[in-house]
């Protein structure tokens, strides 16, 4: 069919794989017009040290003198191939001309001729002793047989020969073409060989192998000198054409925007970005921006990068899909910008570059490390690309369904935190595109395909929407199998709860105390001012050390603060929305020590953004909201105030919820539910849990979790025990005080409210779980409880023991896990001309360097991924301020929940304050406790109120 294809359409061509002397396109067409030459033609074409082939100036392979043993890429006890071994090493030389070409075709010639037997049993010999050496693992160089009496000659080497999709897809071409695939092996790494037609067939042509051990690589092809003109700001601004290979996957070819890549090199702070004549392509064709989106990056591969592009330009074709939308249609492309914000040059993965090269959106050689001087301080580059790859690889374009995706990448040659490139995005790049939503993403989240819409749907019906956010919801895996580890199953059904029960209730009242940065959205205007400028003081405490403790710690949950901002402006009446039918879907962490590293920037971020909220109230009412509205916000924020003291005192808490369930138990013989050893199981059972909160603050002072992975999997399986056996002890009190006959069944009225054990476990019991049971079923999402709640209940004690323990333990660790960077390799320089506004610098034009230097980007992404092994750095000093607050902070939260265990728990002081208040130990189970449960069931039933208000408010379109 590809043969059939190549003769019958010579203007079907798009990776420009013809040669130009014979007209005809290597691949499987060529190979049937080979077979329909005369016999002595086909006789020339034999493995030779010197294969004669076709003539081309395309490019050409140079093959060292000095390479005598052959590179075999296979296992010693596997049988080595027909035809000559895959390239690796490939060096073209662009200089050849057409004269030469046909000299060495000539001379290749004549040298087969001279070819005798002995030679070719000198090879055959050379190979066999070759195959019974050891392999060497890190031979990367190509290396053909060859008599040492030959010298060096260039071989020619056409382009790959494959289709465009099976040029692109070629896991599924190996599929095809490659029925019992030998595996490659290198360093434990398994890849495929490239199919027959890639490797030769008897002596053919030998092309470049489509995959490849980590490692190979195509030199890149230099440009010529050419002389370009600064701006009149004396900015450095250059067009550079794109490969007709990547033009090939869409259907606009001819514009400026799709033929050419514009790259400019910035020198200034993000903030002068408008102010020092900067532009962008938007403006300059004075297009409308509805949506701005920004996808922020640090050091993640390419898979997780092609996993949200993929997910943003399918949104974007959703868009375009809406004809009888009055601001969406066909053209809806041009009203998205999809800006990618690297957080530095030297921490980008080499393989995400690959994939921005391969969508035509970057170019390797061209960036400049200063201009006349002034050090570069980020690389942009503008294009419009076609090209999209999902995570599994796939190349696909407008023929799949997808539109032109406007790209803006952005390279900060230094690492300076995704608070900073959030700073290019809002103070740089969104001045001059002024648009009107912008959205935040993070790598690796993928947003369902409506969700932007229905984010951007939000904002277009109530104009007085400042933000929105969607719900996040773990990924699952194939077949729900992440949900196997205990940890994601626990995470899943913290996940769905939060977006039942506590993003429904902070809608209502217009404010949500935290827009997750992975996927939220902002009206662009309701920023300017006030919420941005504090958002982004953040940045300058973190980068030079001033600020306190409290504002240092305060600023690890930014969005919490830039949320607050928002809501309270003076003079605006912004609120904040959220939108369930906008989801999206992100990795979380699977193994305990990232989890407890996450949750520690989490816990401490929250808990002082919260308590600036609270201490700052009053600036709710300085807003232009309602008063209902605004009387609504300061219930919110007693709420709040209420939620924050429970989690102070959590700890305590849970503490006394064991102590007072065992001891309730053990008061009657009876109804020991350890049949008389519930004295000593208690006792037991307490010191082993004394011993673990002991074992767990030694350790988050002075040990990182990567550091003590078993301790803490230990710690959390003691824990999961332990709340078992409390389960255990309260289902034995409960089965004990229910009814035994038809005729107490009939007063269980009476009873529940008689019977203290039976009345707070019940409401305790039906305020939570009960609660989660029915919210669940009314959003319709029950699966989370079947799938997860008994993860969730098992490792509930471990987040309240052991990651507020850590999170405090380590207040004075407020870095982000960066370090000072000094950039990457060095680039070229740029300077003027004596008395001129023109620089002199090479620039790649010939169409033949520009599709090599495009499939070296392809043989990236093809080759096997080399292992990333990832270094441990030495701890940075902190200061002995910060770890004295740290201290003194610690030693309060213990000493007040110890206190409060100690008051409770001593039997004179407990007797001395039950007769104070009138109480007796036969009349109530436990004052406490049964406060305890009665506070719980309030706060549930204000979560589930919310719940419900949020969903007759969607109902009628609110």
């Amino acid at each position: 069919m590809s043969g059939d294809r190549s003769r019958r359409a010579p203007q079907e061509d798009p990776f420009g794989l013809r040669s130009q002397e014979n007209g005809e396109a290597f691949g499987p067409g060529a190979q049937q017009k080979q077979r329909k030459e005369p016999r002595n033609q086909q006789q020339q074409m034999v493995y030779s040290p010197v294969r004669v082939v076709p003539p081309i100036t395309a490019a050409t392979m140079m093959v060292p003198q000095n390479m005598y043993q052959p590179y075999n890429p296979y296992p010693m006890d596997q049988r080595m191939p027909q035809g000559p071994p895959p390239m690796q090493n490939v060096r073209f030389d662009t200089s050849a001309d057409r004269q030469q070409q046909q000299h060495i075709h000539n001379s290749a010639e004549r040298q087969q001729q001279q070819h005798s037997s002995a030679e070719r049993r000198m090879m055959q010999d050379q190979q066999q002793r070759v195959r019974n050496q050891p392999s060497d693992p890190n031979l990367r160089q190509a290396q053909v047989v060859r008599p040492p009496h030959h010298v060096a000659m260039p071989i020619p080497l056409p382009p790959p020969v494959v289709t465009p999709r099976a040029m692109m897809n070629n896991q599924q071409y190996y599929q095809e073409q490659w029925q019992q695939p030998q595996q490659y092996q290198n360093q434990g790494q398994q890849y495929y060989p490239p199919p027959q037609q890639m490797r030769g067939n008897g002596g053919g042509h030998h092309m470049i192998p489509i995959h490849l051990p980590p490692g190979a690589t195509i030199q890149r092809r230099a440009g010529t000198k050419k002389t370009l003109k600064l701006t009149a700001q004396g900015n450095f601004v250059q067009d550079l054409p794109v490969s007709e290979r990547c033009l090939s996957f869409g259907r606009f070819k001819n514009s400026q925007e799709f033929s050419s890549l514009r790259y400019t090199a910035i020198t200034c702070d993000p903030d002068e970005f408008h102010h020092q004549g900067y532009n962008l392509r938007q403006k300059e064709w004075g297009r409308k921006t509805e949506v701005f989106i920004v996808v922020t990056m640090y050091n993640e591969d390419d898979n997780l990068f092609a996993k949200t592009m993929d997910a943003v330009a399918k949104n974007v074709s959703f868009l375009c899909k809406r004809k009888n939308s009055s601001t969406w249609g066909s053209d809806a492309w041009q009203k998205v910008v999809v800006c990618i914000v690297a957080d530095g040059r030297s921490k980008i993965h080499p393989r995400v570059l690959s994939t921005l090269g391969a969508m035509g959106c970057f170019q390797d050689g061209v960036m400049k490390e200063s201009i006349n001087g002034e050090p570069t301080t980020a690389h942009v580059f503008e294009y419009t690309t076609q090209i999209v790859v999902d995570s599994a690889g796939t190349f696909k374009g407008t023929e799949d369904g997808y539109c032109p995706l406007q790209v803006l990448f952005c390279l900060k040659e230094k690492n300076a935190k995704k608070i900073n490139s959030h700073r290019w995005f809002f103070n740089a790049f969104g001045p001059i595109i002024k648009p009107e939503v912008c959205v935040l993403l993070d790598v690796g989240t993928k947003p369902t395909t409506p969700s932007i819409y229905h984010l951007w749907k939000a904002f277009d019906r109530d104009l007085n929407v400042g933000g929105a956010c969607g719900e996040i919801y773990v990924e699952l895996g194939a077949g729900c199998s992440n949900l196997l580890n205990p940890l994601v199953a626990a995470q899943n059904f913290e996940y769905k709860m939060s977006n039942i029960l506590d993003k429904p209730l902070e809608s209502v009242f217009g404010y949500i105390s935290v827009l997750p940065g992975a996927f939220s959205a902002y009206r662009y205007v309701a920023l300017q001012g006030e919420p941005l400028k504090k958002y982004f003081v953040g940045e300058y405490m973190h980068g030079n050390g001033s600020g306190t403790v409290f504002s240092a710690n305060m600023y690890l949950a930014e969005d919490r603060i830039l949320c607050f901002e928002l809501v309270t402006k003076a003079k605006s009446a912004w609120k904040l929305k959220y939108v369930r039918s906008a989801q999206a879907e992100t990795d979380v962490p699977s193994g305990v020590p990232e989890f407890i590293s996450q949750r520690r920037r989490w816990l401490n971020g929250s808990f002082f953004a919260m308590l600036h909220s609270l201490s700052n109230w009053l600036a709710l009412w300085t807003s232009k909201h309602s008063i209902i509205r605004k009387l609504g916000l300061t219930f919110l924020t007693l709420y709040n105030f209420v939620s924050v003291a429970f989690s102070w005192f959590a700890l305590a808490n849970f503490y006394l919820s064991f102590y007072f369930v065992f001891s309730g138990a053990n008061s009657q013989n009876a109804y020991d539910p350890f049949f008389g050893a519930g004295y000593y199981v208690f006792e037991t059972l307490r010191e082993v849990y004394l011993l673990a909160l002991m074992v767990i603050f030694v350790t988050s002072m002075g040990n990182r979790p990567q550091g003590s992975k078993v301790l803490y999997t230990m710690c959390m399986a003691l824990f999961a025990f332990l709340f078992i056996s409390i389960l255990y002890v309260t289902a034995w009190v409960v089965y004990y005080a229910v009814p035994k006959s038809q005729a107490q069944w009939l007063l269980i009225g009476n009873l529940i409210l008689n019977s203290a054990p039976l009345r707070d476990v019940v409401l305790s019991l039906a305020s939570t779980y009960g609660m989660y049971l029915v919210a669940s079923v009314l959003y319709m999402e029950p699966w989370h409880m079947i799938t997860s709640f008994v993860q969730y209940m098992l490792l509930l004690p471990s987040f309240v023991n052991i990651l507020q323990i850590y999170a405090f333990s380590n207040l004075h660790d407020v870095s982000w896990g960066t370090k000072g960077d000094s950039g990457g390799a060095a680039l070229a320089t740029v300077e003027t001309k004596k008395g001129t506004n023109e620089v002199e610098v090479e620039v790649v034009t010939e169409t033949a360097d520009l599709e090599v230097n495009y499939e070296a980007f392809l043989l990236e992404l093809r080759s096997a991924p080399e292992v990333q092994v990832q270094k441990v750095d030495k701890a940075t000093a902190e200061s002995d301020y910060f770890r004295s607050y740290r201290t003194n902070l610690l030693l309060t939260w213990i000493f007040s929940n110890f206190l409060l265990v100690i008051l409770l728990t001593n039997p004179e002081l407990n007797v001395f304050v039950m007769s104070k208040l009138g109480i007796t130990q036969s009349s109530s189970f436990n004052p406490y406790l049964t406060f305890i449960f009665f506070s719980v069931a309030g706060l549930s039933a204000i979560r589930f109120t919310g719940c419900i208000l949020y969903l007759l408010l969607s109902l009628i379109g609110c």
